[in-house]
C-alpha cells in the first residue's frame, strides 16, 4: 500500500512538473511573442515565441537540474488540434473542388522531394562520414519526432538527425515569412492593442460554441488514433472543421452563422506548437562546430530542391509564386498551412499539398524500416521494430 502511494506521488510529481514548465513556456512565449509583434513579425511571431520559450526553459532546466527531459507531446498535439480546426473551418468548399485537375502535381511532390531528400542524404553521409541511414533520417522532410524516435532505434547519431531536422523546419519556418515581404511591413502597438482587444472581447456565445468545437473534435482525433490515423490531431481536427464549413450546404439555414475560432484559440495553438519545436532544441546535446556546420549542406540542398520544385509546380499550374513556395516548402505540414492561412495565400492549395506529402512521406515509413538491414547491416532482423508515436 505505501509504495502504491509512493507511486502515486511521484506521478502527481511528474505530472505538476510537466506542466509548471508547459506553463513557464507559454508565458515566455507571449512575451517574446508580443516583442516579435512589435517589430511587424505578425504572421509567426507566437510560433517563433513558442521556439524561443521552448528552447530557452528546457536548456536551462536541464543545465540546472541535469535531469533528462522529453519534448511534450501532449502540447504539441493540443497545438495541432487548435491549428488544424482553425484550417478546417477557414477552408473554402468551392475552391476544394477545383484541385482535382492538379492531382498529378500533389501526388509528384511528395515523390519528388523523397527522391531528392535521398540524394541529399547520400551526400550528408558522406560529408559527416556517418552510416548511410542516418544521412536519409536526417534529409527525410517528415516529422521531427518520428525520424528522431527512428534513430535512437536503430542508429547511434540522433544528435544529428535531430540537428539536421531542426535547421531545416526553423529554415523554413522562420524564412518563409521573410521571403514573403510580410516581415517588418507594420509596427506596432497598434497591433498589440489590437490582438489584447480581440482577446478580452471574447464573447461567452463565442467562448462555448468553440468549447463545443474542440470538444467534438477531440472524440474525432480519439477515434482517430484509435484507427491509426497519422499525426490524427491534426488531420481530424481538419476534418471537423471542414464538415462545420460544409453544413451550410446541407441546411441553408446555417449560412447566417460563422463558424470560427476566436484568435485567442489561434495563438494558443501556435504557441503551443512553437515550444515543442523549441523543446527539440533544448534537449538537443552540444555538438562539434564542425558537425554543426556541416548540417548546413543537407539544409542548403533541401531548401534549393524545394525552390526547384516551386519553379517546376510554377510552370505547371496557374498558381502565383508565392503559393508554389508555401506548397513545395519542406517545413512542418501545420506550420506551413497556419502561414498560408495568415498571409491569406490559397490556403486550400497548400493544405493539400501538405497533407498529400504528410500522408505519403507516413505511408512510406514501413518501407523505409524494411530497408533498415540494408543500410545498417549489423542491426539484426530479430531488433525490435520502433514504435512511431504520430
Amino acid at each position: 500500500m505505501l509504495n502504491c502511494d509512493r507511486l502515486k506521488s511521484t506521478a502527481i510529481f511528474r505530472l505538476l512538473k510537466v506542466y509548471s514548465i508547459l506553463m513557464i513556456e507559454s508565458l515566455l512565449a507571449v512575451l517574446i511573442g508580443f516583442g516579435l509583434v512589435m517589430l511587424g513579425l505578425t504572421g509567426v511571431a507566437w510560433m517563433l515565441g513558442g521556439i524561443a520559450a521552448g528552447a530557452i526553459v528546457i536548456s536551462s532546466y536541464r543545465t540546472v537540474s541535469h535531469e533528462p527531459i522529453q519534448p511534450n507531446r501532449n502540447a504539441r498535439k493540443a497545438g495541432q488540434l487548435l491549428i488544424g480546426l482553425t484550417i478546417g473551418l477557414s477552408l473554402q468548399h468551392r475552391n476544394l473542388s477545383a484541385l482535382s485537375s492538379h492531382l498529378f502535381v500533389f501526388l509528384g511532390l511528395p515523390v519528388f522531394l523523397m527522391l531528392a531528400g535521398a540524394l541529399i542524404g547520400v551526400v550528408y553521409s558522406r560529408v559527416e562520414k556517418t552510416d548511410l541511414l542516418t544521412g536519409l533520417l536526417a534529409t527525410t522532410p517528415g516529422n521531427i519526432g518520428v525520424m528522431a524516435s527512428i534513430a535512437a532505434e536503430y542508429t547511434e547519431n540522433t544528435a544529428l538527425v535531430s540537428l539536421v531536422q531542426l535547421m531545416r523546419f526553423t529554415t523554413v519556418v522562420a524564412g518563409m515569412p521573410l521571403l514573403a515581404n510580410v516581415a517588418f511591413t507594420r509596427s506596432n502597438s497598434e497591433e498589440v492593442a489590437a490582438i489584447i482587444q480581440s482577446i478580452i472581447k471574447i464573447s461567452w456565445t463565442d467562448l462555448q460554441t468553440s468549447l463545443g468545437f474542440i470538444g467534438i473534435t477531440l472524440i474525432a482525433v480519439y477515434f482517430g488514433t484509435k484507427l491509426r490515423i497519422p499525426i490524427a490531431a491534426f488531420l481530424c481536427a481538419i476534418a471537423v472543421g471542414l464538415i462545420f464549413d460544409l453544413l451550410p450546404l446541407v441546411f441553408p439555414i446555417l449560412t447566417q452563422f460563422d463558424f470560427q475560432l476566436p484568435i485567442f484559440f489561434n495563438l494558443i495553438g501556435q504557441i503551443l506548437l512553437g515550444i515543442t519545436i523549441g523543446e527539440y532544441w533544448g534537449i538537443n546535446p552540444r555538438l562539434k562546430i564542425l558537425s554543426v556546420v556541416r548540417s548546413i549542406v543537407p539544409v542548403g540542398l533541401m531548401s534549393i530542391t524545394a525552390f526547384l520544385a516551386a519553379l517546376i509546380i510554377r510552370a505547371l499550374t496557374q498558381w502565383d509564386w508565392l503559393t508554389c513556395l508555401l506548397v513545395a516548402s519542406p517545413g512542418g505540414s501545420p506550420e506551413m498551412i497556419w502561414i498560408a492561412l495568415t498571409l491569406q495565400q490559397d490556403t486550400e492549395i497548400v493544405t493539400a499539398g501538405h497533407l498529400v506529402r504528410l500522408l505519403t512521406i507516413n505511408l512510406s515509413l514501413p518501407l523505409l524500416l524494411a530497408l533498415v538491414p540494408m543500410l545498417k547491416p549489423e542491426i539484426h532482423e530479430s531488433a525490435t521494430p520502433v514504435s512511431v508515436d504520430r
